[in-house]
């Protein structure tokens, strides 16, 4: 059956240079990525030679600042790349949104010195980010962690397990919250620990129903000796920063979820358009073409609703709320398109030869991953009702 190639997305970009950058992911994503996604995944082999690729390309580091080898891009612009990225495969995408918020804390609230000294590589050269917040029995609630940091001098030393750590035992530099004070959110402290300091190691990789080729494993932290100078923003501040961090990432999930859902429904398009049954292609039959009608509206609402909360984020407004909004809709818009997909292709769609089943596998993580829909719904009914009564 031939494939009918998918159409690129009508992308609303702001300036020249921006469509020139869409352009050049396209081109990596269809040369280097998506031809071998499949067969990755299903070995669960990670492509650290794309990250490599795509840091050369200078698109680690998109939404911070050029003086420390970052793109100045707007995250209008960020985002698109992480869904083209994402359609392409989402190990990927989801990789560059996860390096993204572990950079986050030191381009945001680090000093000039620490920025000068660690930025350049942490966005330009090379170098792969993990963000350490949950913990074994600290999810959701994440103010709860247990891992400890204590004052030795001029040093810190670490000691905890953190769990659910994208790229854990395989990263460069890891973003860790750890407790330095009292119980609660005002106890919390953030560092910046390297991927080969003595006393770090990760766990055998958790075994996942999707995302086969991106390592999630916990991450153990065994007298970690860091130096005061990677400690990141004040003493306390940790929670604050990583629930900072989270506002932007959950924006970078969104636009990962799009990029899985128009994957699915570019799939989806080209496998009616070709299939005939009873002498037609069966995207002649109108129950069918409603379907692809609302996966395409969902997936178009999606986009403008993360894209919306980006363009707040850029103006420097607040955008916590529409961040949580655009989290929940897209992640779940991304569930019922895949789920959609499979049930276009029919037997087919439940088959590894088509891409579909991998996309629904996929998209479910999404629902859950830099807090779950249902804390995204709680985040939102604080920013309507306010907080919940103790």
């Amino acid at each position: 059956m031939p494939e009918r190639a998918p159409q690129p997305v009508d992308r609303q970009l702001p300036t020249d240079e921006a469509r020139d950058l869409i352009s050049l992911v396209r081109d990596i994503a269809q040369r280097e990525i998506a031809p071998k996604a499949a067969e990755e995944e299903d070995a669960g082999r990670f492509p650290r030679e794309v990250f490599t690729l795509l840091s050369e390309s200078g698109l680690l580091g998109l939404p911070y600042d050029a003086e420390y080898g970052g793109g100045d891009q707007p995250y209008e612009v960020y985002l698109q790349v992480l869904e083209e990225l994402a359609a392409a495969r989402l190990t990927v995408g989801l990789g560059v949104s996860v390096h993204t918020l572990a950079s986050y804390a030191l381009a945001a609230y680090g000093t000039k010195e620490q920025q000068v000294e660690h930025l350049p590589a942490m966005l330009g050269g090379g170098l792969l980010g993990a963000y350490c917040l949950s913990e074994p029995a600290s999810g959701s609630d994440a103010a709860s962690l247990r891992t400890k940091a204590v004052r030795d001098g001029d040093d810190w030393v670490i000691s905890g397990t953190k769990a659910w750590i994208t790229h854990g035992g395989i990263a460069d530099f890891y973003t860790v919250m750890a407790r330095t004070g009292e119980e609660g959110a005002r106890g919390i402290t953030a560092f910046l620990v390297p991927g080969d300091a003595a006393g770090l190691s990760g766990a055998l990789p958790e075994k996942k129903m999707g995302m086969k080729g991106s390592p999630t494993a916990q991450v153990h932290l065994d007298g970690v000796r860091v130096g005061d100078d990677r400690r990141i923003g004040d003493e306390g501040q940790g929670f604050a920063i990583a629930l900072s961090a989270l506002d932007s990432g959950r924006l970078g999930i969104a636009a990962c979820a799009i990029g899985v859902a128009q994957a699915a429904l570019d799939a989806a398009v080209g496998y009616a358009t070709d299939r005939r049954q009873f002498g037609k292609p069966i995207a002649d039959f109108q129950g069918l073409r409603f379907m692809l009608a609302d996966m395409a509206t969902q997936i178009e609402a999606g986009r403008a609703l993360y894209l919306s909360a980006a363009r707040l984020r850029d103006a420097g407004r607040p955008f916590a709320k529409q961040a949580a909004m655009a989290k929940l809709l897209c992640t779940d818009t991304a569930m019922k398109v895949t789920t959609d997909a499979v049930q276009v292709l029919g037997g087919y769609g439940y088959t590894a030869d088509f891409p579909v089943e991998r996309y629904m596998r996929e998209a479910k993580v999404l629902q859950i991953v830099e807090g779950t829909n249902q804390i995204q719904r709680m985040v939102i009914a604080r920013h309507l009702a306010g907080p919940e009564s103790r």
